[in-house]
C-alpha cells in the first residue's frame, strides 16, 4: 500500500487555488473549484479530491479540452427554470452557479430547476445538494459522464456512472445526503485503487464474455479505456440481485442530463473524436431546489427528518454490528476526524511537487522533510 502524509487544509487549499490560477482559471473561480475539490477529501471521498486534481482538471486544461475561463451563458429562463450553457468551462463553477440559481428561484417561487449543457466534470455531486440544504431547501442533482457502464444484459459501456444525488435538511449536525454512482463503483474509485496498489472488488466490472473481471484495478482501467470491459450497475450483473434497478436510475440521470438542455449523451461523451484525438466532453447536469418554507416550514422539515433518521438508527442491529448509519453521517464523522488536514499518497505527492515546480510556486510540503 502507498504511504500517505497529512497536509494541513490551509496549505493544500492555497496551493490548489494558486495552481488553478497558474493554469489560467480566474482566482474567484479557482476558489470555487478548490472548495468543491477539497470538500471531497474532507468527506473522505478520495476518488474525487486531490487524487484527481492533476489528471482530470489540469491535464485537460493543458490539452485544450477544458476551458479555464468559464463562460456561463443563460440560454433560456423562466421564473422557476433555466437552461444554461457552460461552454466547456470549469464544471465546478458551472455547477455552483447553476445550483445557486436554482436555490434563488426556489426561495422566491417554491421550486427551481436548472439544466446545464456543455460542461465538464463537476466534482462530487453531493456538494450541490449541500448548498441547498444549508439554505433550508431539498436539493437534487445528477450528471452524465463518459460511457463506461453497461446496461443490464449488456457488456458495452453505454452511459456514465450517473449519480442521482439528493440532500434533505435535518436538525442534526449533518443533513441527509445520498451521493453515490448508479454503478457499483466508479472510474475515480478504480483510479484511486490503482494509485495505492489495491485490487478492485469482484463483480464491479464485466468483461466481453459476460463474466466479472477480477484482480488489478490498473488492468481494469486499461480494459475500460480499450472498450473491452464495462462497469456494472448497482445490483450487479444480470437481474437476480436487481441490476436493472441501477440501470433504470442511471437512465433517469442520462435523460435529465440531455433532453431538457439538448445536450450530448452516451457514446458522444467519450472525450475522443472520430480519429481518436482528445476532444471536449460536453457533459450535462441538472440541479433542483425545493424550498421547505413553501410547504410547512424549514423548522418542521428539519425536526421531522431528524426524527425519522434517529428512529432508523435506533432500530435493531445485525449480530456483530456496532451501529446503523444514515446517509451523510459517515462523511460528517470523517470530516471531524480530518480536522488537521488531507492525507495525500505518494503518487499524488509527486504530482503536487511537479506542478509546484512547473509554476514556480513558493510551497514546501510536509512530505518533503
Amino acid at each position: 500500500m502507498a504511504k500517505t502524509n497529512i497536509v494541513d487544509w490551509k496549505t493544500i487549499t492555497n496551493f490548489v487555488i494558486d495552481s488553478f490560477v497558474g493554469y489560467g482559471v480566474p482566482r474567484e473561480d479557482a476558489e470555487i473549484v478548490a472548495d468543491v475539490l477539497l470538500e471531497s477529501d474532507k468527506r473522505g471521498i478520495e476518488s474525487h479530491g486531490v487524487n484527481r486534481f492533476k489528471p482530470v482538471y489540469l491535464d485537460r486544461i493543458k490539452a485544450g479540452i477544458q476551458n479555464p475561463v468559464t463562460n456561463f451563458e443563460i440560454v433560456k429562463e423562466t421564473e422557476t427554470t433555466a437552461v444554461v450553457d457552460g461552454h466547456d468551462g470549469m464544471g465546478q463553477v458551472i455547477g455552483y452557479k447553476s445550483m445557486k440559481m436554482a436555490i434563488e428561484k426556489a426561495k422566491k417561487y417554491g421550486m427551481g430547476m436548472v439544466a446545464a449543457r456543455n460542461s465538464c466534470h463537476y466534482g462530487i455531486a453531493g456538494y450541490y445538494p449541500t448548498m441547498a440544504t444549508k439554505a433550508g431547501c431539498i436539493g437534487m442533482t445528477g450528471t452524465n459522464a463518459r460511457p463506461t457502464v453497461a446496461p443490464t444484459f449488456g457488456i458495452e459501456g453505454m452511459f456514465g456512472t450517473n449519480p442521482l444525488t439528493i440532500g434533505i435538511p435535518t436538525d442534526e449536525p449533518f443533513d441527509f445526503l445520498i451521493d453515490c454512482a448508479s454503478s457499483i463503483t466508479q472510474n475515480g474509485r478504480l483510479e484511486y485503487y490503482s494509485r495505492i496498489g489495491k485490487d478492485m472488488p469482484t463483480g464491479t466490472v464485466i468483461g466481453q464474455d459476460g463474466n466479472a473481471v477480477e484482480g488489478s484495478a490498473a488492468d481494469a482501467l486499461k480494459m475500460l479505456a480499450a472498450g473491452t470491459a464495462a462497469l456494472v450497475t448497482l445490483g450487479g450483473i444480470g437481474e437476480s440481485l436487481g441490476g436493472y434497478k441501477g440501470y433504470g436510475y442511471a437512465m433517469v440521470v442520462e435523460l435529465l442530463s440531455a433532453v431538457l438542455q439538448d445536450n450530448n449523451y452516451g457514446k458522444m461523451l467519450t472525450g475522443k473524436d472520430e480519429n481518436g484525438n482528445k476532444t471536449k466532453f460536453h457533459l450535462g447536469h441538472f440541479f433542483i431546489a425545493i424550498d421547505t418554507d413553501h410547504f410547512l416550514g424549514e423548522e418542521l422539515c428539519r425536526r421531522k427528518a431528524g426524527d425519522i433518521l434517529r428512529a432508523v438508527r435506533a432500530s435493531r442491529k445485525a449480530p456483530g454490528a456496532e451501529r446503523i448509519y444514515t446517509a451523510g453521517e459517515k462523511e460528517y464523522l470523517v470530516r471531524l476526524a480530518r480536522k488537521d488536514g488531507v492525507p495525500i499518497n505518494e503518487s499524488v505527492q509527486k504530482e503536487i511537487i511537479a506542478i509546484r515546480d512547473e509554476l514556480k510556486l513558493d510551497y514546501r510540503f510536509p512530505f518533503e522533510d
